[in-house]
């Protein structure tokens, strides 16, 4: 542990370096202050809300004018809070397939977390801030629930909103969410389709068709499709297979009611990805103090597989969706969305851990004749529904010199999950360390439902204000305030000596959390401003819950709560089409419930502090010339209660304490688009349960990505895109135990070809 005086020392420090980034970014803002005349009214405020906009009217391929949700009122230049929109144009140049690639483009946000023990993370498991935003993921303003890997297919963009978000969308991550903009049925027709071809066997085609059906009545149909046939460059066996379809309907698309029917379709085959030994990476240390020889062992290809080929994770997922939006009259606007969705997982890995106990050495000086276990196999057999409907109202009126944009509404939402138990899972032999071979038979029956099961089941009713407040041509105040009442009803069924034991429990609470916010316009596209937010999530309101009194989720512990501020600068350049911003936030979370390493039992004791800085660059630099980047320190600290990260180091596991992404892109004169981008990610520290020998943190990494598209004809462009341009080997994330890791993606490369009509 650090004295106390170096971690004053290193706070000095820290608030040195955020004060400089803050004021050469504000410096530009202060400069055009003192000469700038008083700024136009903003056109939320000039426009009557009744108005359809015109999305992109002022921005271009990059930048993006709001956020997609009707919380948010004003431009994201005047919205007092980070607020990231990624819009689908970034992520096709990019190529990126899945919502974790697109996130690539934040800093600082990514799956650097593989899972803990043998089981291994399904789906999108993204860090945001130093904490597991997983849960906290929406699709047009609803949770999205279930391990799924998402498809970038149907995205308009995707709101990556920082802080805590417990005043837009309930209980949630302390640190912010993501929010997916789904594609939906628009008044112009247009057919467009893509096929891919690339590295390790990649295979994917895409169509996106809008026909309008009824002009004079504003009726027009939308449908997106995807199919995929994909291994992965970085992996042996893994495969990542899917398609998927989600056609739209739209009603009075021109007209006062506007009416949308959305449905979604999506079914993966995949072969999950287990990871590889971190033996020889640096850092290891043998495992066994009577075995020093392990320690001098060489890293595993990163591309061997360790599991079976039989194993598998099928996911089918459906969502339908009904969306209202009405005007009453100007400047009063109901906007409603009514939601079914369900999922099932159906999941098998041949997983293993690196322990001491697991890895064999019958002749020390022979490295190839080295074993590893692989007698753990983690399964799931799980199905999620959801039921919601949001409803939202939006107001604009004057109380004397104030002018008010509110924003009410109720949200209801049933969720449900069960996941069931099975057994026969089967065996797989002991496999070569540096040459395993997936295709060793397994013993054992097929895996088979025992009649255990836990379901869940939580009931929330919600309702919301926020007022935007403008006084003058200068200043804008916005307060809010949510509050959510939840109920949860549980019931576990446990096989205990070949009898179904049944338990059953219930929760529930009430949670209130607010959001206050003051922004100072020093000219019409700049702003100055300063936050405060709190977010709060209960154990027992999210299905991790457990009746097991020595468990973290048990309910009987209080709300974990958040408290973030931040103060930051955004200002817009270049008839608004280059946007610049910068923050300092801190986030403290208290009421953390940590288990205790000598006695085994959980206290509420714990809390986390967040501080850091976050720089941001948007849009166009110059004609044809665009640019997406963004830097992210953070000082992280437990500052109450256990330290969670391996080798005694005071900081937040799977966090990197300074990460940058850059993309740029160029039209040249003849149909030529060159671009490329640069990404680092600083080192990762682990969490630790007692391994030995495991390497306490990951090394920091650059990767570099190029990309060049020709313009055939004004119906065909192809685009090559090359990955990591210099086979950077990295980690890309580590388990908590750090006996497996995740290999980054090698040097490789996909061709596509654009069709548009």
């Amino acid at each position: 542990m650090h004295p106390i005086t170096s971690r004053k020392h290193a706070t000095s420090r820290f608030s040195h370096h955020v004060s400089a980034a803050l004021a050469t970014m504000l410096l530009p803002i202060a400069a055009q202050a003192n000469d700038a005349s008083p700024p136009a009214l903003d056109d939320a405020a000039s426009t009557p809300v009744s108005k359809v906009e015109v999305v992109g009217q002022l921005g271009n391929d990059f930048k993006a004018e709001r956020a997609s949700s009707p919380k948010y009122t004003e431009k994201l230049v005047d919205t007092a809070q980070s607020v990231q929109v990624i819009k689908k144009e970034l992520i096709e140049q990019q190529g990126a397939l899945t919502l974790t690639e697109a996130l690539r483009n934040t800093p600082g946000v990514g799956a650097f977390f593989l899972g803990e023990n043998g089981n291994t993370n399904t789906g999108d498991a993204i860090f945001m801030r130093g904490f597991d935003t997983s849960g906290s993921i929406f699709v047009d303003g609803v949770r999205d629930i279930g391990s799924v890997s998402r498809d970038v297919f149907n995205l308009e963009q995707i709101d990556v909103v920082k802080g805590p978000a417990g005043t837009d969308n309930g209980r949630g991550a302390p640190t912010g969410s993501v929010n997916l903009v789904s594609k939906k049925a628009g008044m112009e027709d247009a057919i467009s389709g893509s096929a891919t071809v690339g590295s390790a066997s990649q295979k994917r085609v895409t169509l996106d068709a809008n026909k309008v059906l009824n002009a004079q009545q504003g009726i027009a149909l939308r449908l997106n499709a995807v199919a995929q046939d994909a291994g992965r460059p970085a992996r042996d066996v893994v495969k990542d297979k899917r398609w998927a379809i989600a056609p739209s309907l739209g009603f009075g698309l021109n007209g006062p009611t506007r009416l949308h029917l959305d449905y979604l379709h999506v079914d993966q085959d995949n072969i999950p990805d287990g990871g590889v030994p971190t033996v020889g990476l640096p850092g290891y240390t043998s495992p066994d103090r009577s075995r020093p020889f392990i320690s001098d062992a060489l890293p595993v290809d990163p591309q061997n597989f360790y599991g079976s080929n039989g194993d598998y994770d099928k996911v089918k997922a459906d969502m339908a969706t009904v969306r209202v939006e009405h005007d009453f009259v100007p400047g009063f606007k109901l906007h409603n969305i009514t939601r079914y969705g369900r999922t099932s997982q159906d999941y098998l890995l041949s997983a293993f851990m690196g322990s001491s106990a697991n890895l064999a050495t019958p002749n020390p000086g022979d490295p190839s004749s080295w074993t590893l276990a692989r007698g753990t196999r983690t399964v799931k057999d799980q199905q999620n529904r959801i039921l919601t409907n949001q409803s939202a109202l939006t107001s604009q009126f004057d109380t004397g010199s104030l002018r008010h944009t509110l924003v009410t509404g109720l949200e209801l939402t049933n969720e449900r999950q069960i996941t069931y138990g099975l057994t026969g899972l089967g065996l797989l032999p002991a496999a070569n360390l540096y040459r395993p071979d997936s295709a060793a038979p397994v013993a054992g029956l097929a895996p088979s439902r025992t009649g255990a099961y836990n379901q869940g089941t939580i009931d929330t009713q919600s309702l919301y204000a926020f007022d935007t407040i403008k006084f003058g041509e200068r200043w804008i105040f916005n307060g809010g305030l949510r509050v959510d009442h939840f109920s949860g009803d549980y019931t576990v069924v446990a096989l205990t000596n070949n009898v179904l034991v049944p338990t059953h429990f219930t929760v529930g609470d009430t949670l209130v959390n607010g959001k206050v916010s003051a922004l100072f316009k020093p000219t019409a596209n700049s702003s100055i401003y300063a936050m405060a937010a709190s977010s709060k999530l209960p154990p027992g309101s999210s299905f991790t819950v457990s009746g097991n009194a020595n468990s973290a989720q048990n309910p009987i512990y209080d709300p974990q709560e958040t408290v973030t501020t931040e103060i930051g600068g955004k200002l817009d350049l270049f008839k608004q089409k280059l946007a610049l911003n910068a923050a300092l936030f801190r986030t403290e979370v208290k009421n953390e419930v940590e288990q205790d390493p000598v006695d085994l039992k959980y206290y509420q004791t714990g809390k986390k502090r967040v501080q850091g800085v976050e720089l941001g660059a948007t849009g166009e630099l110059a004609r044809n010339w665009l640019v997406s980047a963004g830097y992210l320190y953070m000082d992280t600290r437990v500052a109450a209660g256990k330290t969670i990260t391996a080798g005694g180091e005071n900081h937040l596991t799977y966090t990197p304490k300074s990460s940058f992404t850059l993309w740029t892109s160029y039209d040249l004169p003849f149909g030529l688009k060159l671009g490329g981008g640069a990404r680092y990610s600083d080192r990762l520290l682990r969490g630790t349960d007692g391994a030995i020998g495991t390497p306490a943190y990951t090394d920091s990494y650059w990767v570099f990505d190029a990309m060049a598209a020709w313009q055939v004809n004004r119906n065909l462009d192809i685009r090559l895109n090359v990955y990591n341009l210099g086979d950077e080997r990295y980690v890309a994330a580590i388990n908590k135990s750090g006996y497996r890791y995740t290999p980054g993606t090698p040097r490789a490369a996909s061709l596509t070809a654009n069709l548009r009509f």
